[in-house]
Parts: C-alpha cells; structure tokens; sequence
C-alpha cells in the first residue's frame, strides 16, 4: 500500500524541478538549498558539538555539570531547613509556648548583668593589664 502511494505521487510531480529538467535548460536558474539559520548559529554548532562530546563520554542529557548539581544540593537544603524554620515558628504561635518563650526570656535578662557592669569590669580588666605594662 505504501509503495502505491509512492508511485501515485512520483507520477503527479512536485513543486521542485526535476535533475533531468534542469540539465534540459541551461538558461534557467539552478535553485540553491537554503540554509537553516538554527543549524547555521555558533551557538548552535558549539551546543551540538558539546552533546556529541558528552554522548561519547557516556554521559547523559541529564547529567549536570558538577558545580551546578552542587549548588543545586545546597539551595534545596536551604529551601528544606527555611520550611523547617517556618514550621517551628508556626507551632510556636499557640498562646501557651508565647508565654512559655517570654517568661523565659525574661528570665535569661534577669541572669544576665545590665550592661554598664560588663564595660566597668572590662575598663579594671585595660586598667590592670596597662598597669602591669607599665612595670615591666
């Protein structure tokens, strides 16, 4: 069947002049093949060029080079532990672990010594080293 339809349309003739009719008539002009501007680009030929470089080495379409699939790794660990984060935020939203966290806040600045007290001991701490500079 297919065969038949092959001969149907080899009979009707096409757009295209024929080799034979070509060669009949000088005087006409011989069509050129158009180049297909895709095929023709640089970038086009250096990306082929690369595929056919990575299918002989047995690599795959797929495969990435290994900085990409590197830094692909470290951004969804970080999309993976800013989910984590968020989802620890929203658990602690109820009222009771409000509390919970202020009371303990509270708590660690009570513990902790206000501020003026940290820079009085470490201005002893300048003033004792400088004096004993001073004797050597």
């Amino acid at each position: 069947m297919y065969s038949e339809i092959q001969r149907e349309r080899a009979d009707i003739g096409g757009l295209m002049a024929r080799p034979e009719y070509r060669e009949w008539n000088p005087e006409l002009i011989k069509p050129k093949k158009l180049l297909n501007p895709v095929k023709a680009s640089r970038s086009h030929q250096e990306l082929h060029r690369e595929l056919l470089m990575n299918h002989r080495r047995g690599l795959g379409v797929d495969s990435k080079p290994e900085l990409q699939r590197v830094l692909e790794h470290r951004r969804r660990n970080q999309l993976i532990k800013k989910k984590k984060e968020e989802l620890e935020a929203k658990r602690l939203q109820c009222p009771f672990e409000q509390e919970l966290l202020r009371r303990q806040q509270r708590l660690n600045q009570l513990e902790k010594p206000p501020e003026f007290i940290k820079v009085r001991e470490n201005l002893r701490r300048i003033a004792t080293l400088t004096s004993e500079e001073r004797a050597l």
